[in-house]
Order: C-alpha cells, then sequence, then structure tokens
C-alpha cells in the first residue's frame, strides 16, 4: 500500500469525491489488504486474482449483501485503476473478478397525499425550531436535494427575488432549484422567525440549533423519521426518502426525465430512471384496477 495515501489524495482533490465517500474508499481498500494480510510496505503488484476472489468469498459468507461486497470490490478496483493510469503498475488484479448479482431495489417514497397531509395538517412545535423543522421537510420535498446540501445550505444560496436555491453537490458541482411562490413565502416567513430568534445576520447557515451553528445530519434524520412516522408506516424514512418522493411526484406529473436528473444533480440519467419504475408500477396497478379484461 505504498501509494495508497497518494489515491486518497486524488480521489478527494482532483475527482473531488465527497470526504464520506473517500473514507469508505479508504476503509473497503484497507480492509482488503489487512484480510489479505499485507501491510503498509506491501507492494501493490505482488497481490493477485486469487486473493482478490478470497476476499469476495470472505464478505460474502460472512453475511454482506451481494450489494455490499460490489461496493468493496469496486473501491479495489478504483485503487488498481489509479495504479495503472499512474504507471505504478501494469496489473489489475480486480479486472477479471466476477461479482454477484444484485437487484434492483426500488426507490421507497411517500405518497403525494401523505406529504400534503403532512406540510398542510400537522402541527409542529410552537417557536424557532418547529419553523424550522417543518421547513426542512418542506425543502427536501420541494427542491429534491440531498442531506449534506440542506445541511451545509447558507443565506446567500437562497435568491427570493428570482425564487431559487443555489445547491453545492456532489464532487462541488453546483446547481440553480426552482421555488414557486407559496414555497418562498413559507420560506419568508421561517427566516422572520430565525432573525428574531438569533438576532444576526451574520450567522451564515439556514438551519441552525439553538447555539448558533448549523444543523447536523443525526439531528436532520431524526426530525424526519419522526415526522414521516406520522403520516406513513414505511420501513425507510429518512431525508433521502423525501428526494425518492420529489423525485416520483415530478414524474408522475409529466415531469421530463432530464429536467428531473438536473434537478437532482445526478451525473448521467441511469442515475434517474430508477424512478420510473416506481410510475410504471403505479400504472399497472391502475390498469389492472380500471381496464374490464385485466
Amino acid at each position: 500500500m505504498r501509494h495508497f495515501g497518494d489515491f486518497l489524495q486524488y480521489i478527494r482533490y482532483v475527482k473531488h469525491y465527497s470526504p464520506n465517500t473517500v473514507l469508505s474508499y479508504q476503509k473497503d481498500v484497507e480492509q482488503f489488504f489487512l484480510f489479505s494480510g499485507y501491510t503498509a510496505e506491501t507492494d501493490e503488484t505482488l497481490v493477485t486474482p486469487a486473493a482478490v476472489r478470497s476476499w469476495l468469498v470472505h464478505l460474502l459468507e460472512a453475511g454482506n449483501t451481494a450489494r455490499t461486497a460490489n461496493r468493496k470490490i469496486s473501491a479495489l478496483r478504483t485503487y488498481y485503476r489509479f495504479l495503472c493510469r499512474e504507471g505504478l503498475t501494469d496489473s489489475n488484479p480486480v479486472t477479471r473478478i466476477l461479482t454477484p448479482k444484485t437487484e434492483k431495489k426500488l426507490p421507497v417514497f411517500v405518497q403525494e397525499k401523505q406529504m400534503d397531509t403532512l406540510l398542510d395538517s400537522v402541527e409542529f412545535e410552537e417557536g424557532y425550531e418547529g419553523a424550522r423543522n417543518r421547513l426542512m421537510i418542506g425543502m427536501f420535498y420541494q427542491t429534491g436535494m440531498r442531506l449534506s446540501e440542506l445541511t451545509g445550505l447558507k443565506l446567500v444560496d437562497l435568491d427570493m427575488d428570482q425564487r431559487t436555491v443555489k445547491v453545492l453537490g456532489k464532487r462541488n458541482k453546483e446547481r440553480i432549484i426552482p421555488m414557486d411562490g407559496s414555497f418562498c413565502d413559507e420560506v419568508k416567513e421561517y427566516l422572520q422567525i430565525r432573525s428574531e430568534t438569533f438576532g444576526s445576520e451574520s450567522l451564515p447557515w439556514v438551519f441552525l440549533v439553538r447555539t448558533g451553528k448549523k444543523v447536523y445530519p443525526k439531528l436532520v434524520y431524526r426530525v424526519v423519521r419522526h415526522f414521516l412516522g406520522l403520516v406513513t408506516t414505511a420501513d425507510r424514512k429518512s431525508p433521502h426518502v423525501l428526494r425518492h418522493s420529489f423525485a416520483t411526484a415530478m414524474l408522475n406529473r409529466g415531469a421530463d426525465l432530464n429536467a428531473i436528473k438536473e434537478l437532482l444533480g445526478h451525473a448521467n440519467l441511469a442515475a434517474t430512471e430508477v424512478y420510473t419504475h416506481n410510475t410504471f408500477e403505479k400504472l399497472k396497478s391502475v390498469y389492472k384496477q380500471a381496464h374490464p379484461r385485466a
């Protein structure tokens, strides 16, 4: 692993992978070398395909899902691609490794009526925290942004005149998401309560905790889980479910798939196409209920 540090620097500062992704790659690759008995001074060219296959078998026998095992193998493959690209090795022991097939999981989403109930009928707490929690859920559903994008949202990212919000997505890629008039009014109302509570515009973050620091992921996750639990019995209740709900609602109402891709900040259309499966299942259900010979 003599060149591992260079690899981590490369994916962080050249490829602009997020800190969480870099950490995931680091853990996965280190896990392989630890399992295989290699050390920090091991010459990576000594690694064989047989060693990689043994690790894959171990992962599956240890109870890892095919998806998890594939992710770990993919991290190791990316490391060796880096070594080949830099001329540090001329062989990639992961190239011909056959990985197990994974079932495609349909995104979990909340029905539009349930979201309407949550945002229009559910009572949130009084004061700043109630206003913050309601707007956080509304922001997820209205814009489809990711958890990291919401926690990093700053006041300067909100353009109330143009009715847009600027989001810093994966790999530091910016995108502009429109907001409708009624939601902008909700944002303005929240900002007024925020100003009255903290008494200062010097705090840059849109969503704050009591101390004036920006909200953290565990808090946001806890808030979303609690309030989604009031309107849905789905097993998963997370900020990403709200992102899925946004995309599914847009698609069900006729939005162009490429437009949804841009709003979500997906790098390619394949990542967005997964939502078409949900709408197709809905179409099949409607067909079976409505067609006289179905």
